[in-house]
């Protein structure tokens, strides 16, 4: 992966779980993990989506370098410029605990597009 790529699309890796405050009341609201840069691919009809029918409700493909003492998984979602993610799959690319690659399917579209 080069950087060119991986400069694409701004992140944020949110845990949409509601948090507890001062008091001890359960509050909603996101609590942001991390803000990170990330490659995003759409859903196209290429043949490595077609090979992808275990995740056809997967509209987008979010590749971004591992962060330290994170681990992603289904629980998240992403946030970006197009809008909120539900993280469909997540997997660490060939095991090495460099990237992470996300499966994700639409959940909102930002309300300026």
């Amino acid at each position: 992966m080069s950087f060119g790529k991986m400069a694409g699309t701004f992140i944020d890796i949110i845990d949409p779980h509601p948090t507890t405050d001062a008091a001890g009341f359960k509050v909603p609201g996101d609590t942001v993990l991390a803000s990170v840069r990330a490659y995003k691919e759409e859903r196209r009809g290429n043949s490595k989506w077609a090979n992808m029918a275990a995740f056809s409700e997967a509209t987008s493909m979010f590749r971004f370098r591992s962060i330290p003492s994170l681990t992603i998984t289904t629980d998240y979602v992403i946030v970006c410029a197009t809008g909120r993610y539900r993280i469909v799959s997540a997997e660490d690319v060939r095991g090495k605990g460099r990237y992470w690659e996300c499966w994700c399917e639409l959940a909102e579209r930002m309300a300026s597009q």
